[in-house]
């Protein structure tokens, strides 16, 4: 039985760090050896990390990936990989594949479908390519491409196929939004069955700026089932043999195949390279293939806001965080999560009460700190935000108090909270969520000040969920259960409750995801049955916050369509819609 052992080293790259990239290359080609791995995949542009951004626009950066490049070749020898990195031929550069065998480069692959959509950008910087190699591996014809290179139907998966690969290896930097898993999934295993292959699916993890990456690399057989699954959000080197003789039975068995490759002529065009007849290590133990279990919508979730949330401060070189804890239900989910990802001896709650503060509120703040073993403070702002009214007595007399006067209270916060950060050079992370930023319940320069937005892509209704799951599937509840019940408030003034301002989330966040996330219409959202002035009113929140959000700092995407690198509206824009 002839068989092709691969290995999906799906690992944490950091965008610009070329040396490291390159160590963390090294030490899982290690790994891969020692199990007589026979080819071994790296994710997209493995060796600058991904998305580079406009660091692609300098020609030393890209220089200095070839040299980086070249390291990874040395240290390759008795194996083959495949290695994502930036090439640079004929005076452009491309997203590319290093094939490496051996100890040398044996060939590379360029990405041809570039994605210029929601969070991608890669007309901007990248050349697409037109060539569909296909590479002996161990006596396995293997086929390379890039990513979106695999969620089209067509060339150039079929052109490789019908060019002599059994093997398809897919390297991938695939943003995560919630449930993407299972569409990912889908796709792969419609064209592993359309053209009678293995997909061997390798996708990065970790987090940079926004984006978070989800691994979940995996391997279908040419039915298009999954016989092997990495883990998400974690790093793993997943290793699976594979049965190449399934392939062609799978090609002996189907005359659509057949016939299609007759039709075919570009088959025949696809350049074939020899790298080895016969595998490096011939006498393998069997290994049984990892099938990691996929979790549920709420632990997903989770744990890609500890995935972005951690990557991000130790990425940009903070190790500590601090946070508003009100006592409410936003910032003690931020705060757990900063726990689960930072520990609890480098994150640090501070309480600032106003003379609007409940005392419940005080106490479920401290309730959560104590239950999460973190510092506590106590800073009541009444002393600062006394001294404003007074020094804004004059220009304010004669009008009726509303929220210019609340919104101190929160732009005091934003003061000392960012104060403690430049003190101590502690991160401040936000604790807003996606129906506040939508609707611009939010006070810039006050609860908006910070350096990282845990949850500004999750809607309110999701904040409550991905608590309630916290506190159930930790060792114990953390998030103290008043905290879970009582009605959401600012605290600004006197009994006043976000349902004041804004209608009811079980309400809100619906309407929000169409118009926001989905390109609803008023008549659209209408039809499905809410309320025509609640809807207006909404959409009317949406459209005249735009400026707020484009100063909100950077966080976790775990949406389809999240504020401000998947949608983009202009400022100054007198469309409504309506």
């Amino acid at each position: 039985m002839h068989k092709l052992r691969v290995g999906l080293a799906q690992i944490n790259t950091t965008v610009g760090d070329l040396e490291g990239n390159v160590q963390k290359v090294l030490a899982y080609l290690d790994r891969a050896r020692e199990l007589a791995v026979d080819v071994v995949s790296f994710p997209e542009l493995t060796v600058t990390g991904y998305p580079s951004e406009d660091l692609l626009l300098r020609p030393s950066f890209v220089r200095d990936n070839l040299a980086a490049l070249q390291s990874v070749v040395r240290g390759c020898s008795g194996i083959t990989a495949v290695l994502g990195f930036v090439d640079l031929d004929d005076g452009d550069i491309y997203n590319a594949a290093a094939v490496i065998h051996d100890g040398r480069l044996a060939g590379v692959y360029h990405k041809q479908y570039l994605p210029n959509y929601g969070v991608f950008d890669e007309f901007r910087y990248f050349r697409s390519g037109t060539e569909n190699p296909v590479y002996t591996v161990a006596g396995v014809g293997v086929g390379i491409n890039v990513c979106e290179d695999i969620w089209y139907p067509g060339d150039p998966t079929r052109a490789q196929a019908f060019g002599g690969a059994q093997v398809i290896i897919n390297i991938n930097g695939s943003p995560y939004h919630a449930g993407k898993r299972r569409f990912r999934q889908q796709m792969l295993a419609t064209r592993a069955s359309d053209y009678g292959i293995f997909v061997c699916y390798t996708n990065q993890v970790g987090g940079q700026d926004e984006l978070v990456f989800d691994g979940g690399s995996m391997v279908l057989n040419a039915a298009g089932e999954v016989v092997a699954r990495a883990a998400m959000f974690e790093e793993e080197l997943l290793v699976c043999d594979l049965d190449v003789e399934e392939a062609l039975r799978r090609h002996l068995h189907d005359p659509r195949q057949r016939r299609e490759r007759t039709a075919y002529a570009a088959a025949q065009e696809a350049p074939r390279s020899l790298l080895s007849e016969a595998p490096f290590v011939t006498d393998k133990a069997s290994l049984a293939p990892r099938l990691a279990p996929a979790p549920e919508e709420e632990a997903e979730v989770y744990a890609a806001l500890v995935t972005g949330t951690g990557d991000y401060l130790r990425k940009t070189g903070f190790d500590k965080a601090v946070i508003a804890l009100s006592g409410g239900i936003d910032s003690s989910l931020v705060a757990t999560v900063a726990v689960d990802t930072l520990g609890k001896q480098n994150v640090t709650g501070v309480a600032m009460p106003s003379r609007y503060s409940s005392e419940g509120s005080i106490k479920d703040a401290r309730e959560l700190s104590d239950n999460l073993g973190i510092e506590f403070m106590i800073i009541p702002i009444e002393p600062a935000h006394a001294a404003y009214l007074e020094m804004l007595e004059g220009p304010f007399a004669g009008g009726e108090s509303g929220a210019a006067e609340e919104n101190i209270q929160s732009r005091v916060r934003g003061n000392i909270i960012m104060a403690l950060s430049n003190r101590f050079g502690w991160l401040v992370l936000t604790t807003g969520n996606k129906s506040e930023m939508a609707t611009g319940y939010a006070t810039l320069y006050g609860d908006m000040a910070g350096g990282f937005a845990v949850i500004k892509d999750v809607p309110k209704t999701l904040v409550y969920r991905l608590s309630r799951y916290r506190n159930t599937s930790g060792e114990r509840p953390v998030i103290p259960a008043s905290v879970l019940t009582k009605p959401p408030s600012a605290e600004l003034k006197p009994d006043q409750l976000d349902q004041d301002t804004l209608p009811p989330y079980e309400l809100l966040d619906p309407i929000l995801e169409a118009y926001v996330e989905e390109d609803r219409s008023v008549a659209e959202i209408v039809a499905l049955g809410y309320d025509y002035a609640t809807v207006v009113r909404v959409i009317q929140m949406v459209n005249r916050n735009e400026y707020k959000r484009r100063q909100a700092p950077p966080g976790v995407k775990i949406t389809p369509r999240a504020f401000g690198r998947d949608r983009r509206i202009p400022i100054a824009n007198r469309y409504q819609g309506f």
